[in-house]
């Protein structure tokens, strides 16, 4: 029997020598491994990313580490997280076919992933902060949310495939645990890696921490997060996971994908929208981004549109599943009890959606992983405005999700947020 080889990390030296017999890579950027050029490009919170250049193309080389890279090896994490990385980008590329990287290779062993390269694609979060104003972002991420959600749920998937499903990703209880303590708890409490813009914060955080409603909300958040196993999410959709160019949106780094509510995904990405849109007049320095905050406000309307037909559309035609099942309705002739059954859904979805927004705007600003909406923002008095209007905008949305009834409604909000809260 063949000994399975040690875990060991890559660097730019030792890469060709050990993934120069890769045939799927070779195939691709060529197989003298002598003129590789090898680039260290990861710049999230757990992983090494590499860009290796051959003579015939390029790819990307993606390493788990067995601790998370943005603490450091006192917080040890396993390497099986790049399984399950591997294996929801398998499901993503059949749900939405083009939306994803191409897989090249995967090493279970070495935790290590080769995917496509993805170029002249930048980083959304980033094309954001610039100011650039994407065309098609909407409804791409809108038919992305609808096409994944929908096609790895019970509503679509034959039951025992399901099941079999869940129970693979259920071994992903460690990234499933930074999710449930990062997001939902930690910012509500002085937990030890939380941090905050001080001391212009420090007057809001004390209001949030002591704010018995959202701090119920969270955890009636946390629940559905941990109980509702509806379908297959992503887990960390965000403008962070998603690349882009003018003309093509590609969602990446699915590594704690897992089953959960199907709102979860459609939140957390949204609110990552909402988070740009407070962020902009720290990025003024060229001129007003008015214009900006008007299209983000149009983006999310856009996702929420495109995700609620498309949702619709697979629900009247690939509605295959257990739930719901066309004999109780349209094969009776209740073509009008299959559409109070979706509506139901839809208004379900979006309720939960607003909560689980409000509670990941909280956790940008308030706990260990912030983004670069506002952290790239220098001045700290100008940079804690902008964050003290996402709070807000943040704790309207999970305390009062169940009576929020249209985006109309949190434009006006948003827009009034904006415009009237100075610290």
């Amino acid at each position: 029997m063949t000994d399975t080889p040690a875990f060991e990390p890559l660097s730019i030296e030792t890469l060709p020598e050990r993934l120069g017999a890769v045939t799927a890579l070779t195939d691709r950027i060529g197989t003298d491994t002598a003129a590789w050029s090898v680039r260290e490009v990861g710049d999230g919170n757990l992983n090494l990313v590499f860009i290796v250049d051959g003579s015939d193309g390029s790819a990307i080389v993606k390493q788990a580490l067995p601790y998370v890279r943005l603490v450091g090896d006192s917080w040890p994490l396993p390497l099986k997280r790049s399984f399950f990385e591997y294996h929801a980008l398998v499901r993503q590329a059949d749900r939405d076919p083009g939306r994803v990287p191409e897989i090249y290779h995967f090493d279970q062993d070495q935790a290590l992933i080769v995917m496509e390269f993805l170029s002249p694609h930048i980083i959304l979060r980033r094309a954001l902060i610039e100011g650039r104003r994407l065309p098609d972002i909407g409804r791409d991420l809108g038919l992305f949310v609808a096409r994944t959600l929908f096609r790895g749920s019970d509503l679509s998937m034959a039951a025992r495939d399901r099941k079999a499903d869940l129970g693979l990703f259920s071994d992903n209880v460690e990234l499933c645990d930074i999710t449930e303590n990062l997001v939902f708890t930690d910012p509500y409490f002085d937990a030890p890696m939380n941090a905050h813009t001080t001391p212009q914060l420090d007057g809001i955080v004390a209001r949030l921490r002591a704010d018995r409603d959202l701090k119920v909300e969270a955890q009636r958040l946390k629940t559905l997060f941990s109980a509702n196993a509806q379908t297959l999410v992503h887990g960390d959709l965000h403008t962070g996971s998603v690349m882009v160019t003018d003309t093509d949106t590609r969602v990446i780094d699915p590594e704690f994908a897992f089953y959960g509510p199907i709102a979860f995904d459609v939140g957390m990405l949204l609110a990552n929208f909402w988070m740009s849109y407070f962020s902009q007049s720290g990025h003024e320095a060229e001129g007003s981004r008015e214009e900006m905050r008007t299209y983000l406000l149009g983006v999310v309307e856009e996702i929420w549109s495109v995700f609620a037909a498309e949702f619709s559309t697979l629900w009247h035609t690939e509605r295959t599943g257990m739930l719901y099942p066309r004999t109780l309705f349209e094969d009776q002739g209740d073509h009008l009890g299959a559409q109070q059954a979706l509506d139901a859904m839809l208004a379900d979805i979006w309720r939960d959606m607003l909560g689980f927004a409000g509670i990941e705007m909280h956790r940008r600003i308030l706990g260990l992983a912030h983004n670069a909406d506002f952290e790239t923002i220098e001045d700290p008095d100008l940079r804690a405005r902008c964050e003290t209007r996402a709070l807000e905008m943040g704790r309207h949305l999970a305390v009062n999700r169940c009576s929020i009834a249209s985006m109309a409604q949190i434009r006006a909000t948003a827009k009034r947020i904006e415009k009237e809260i100075v610290t």
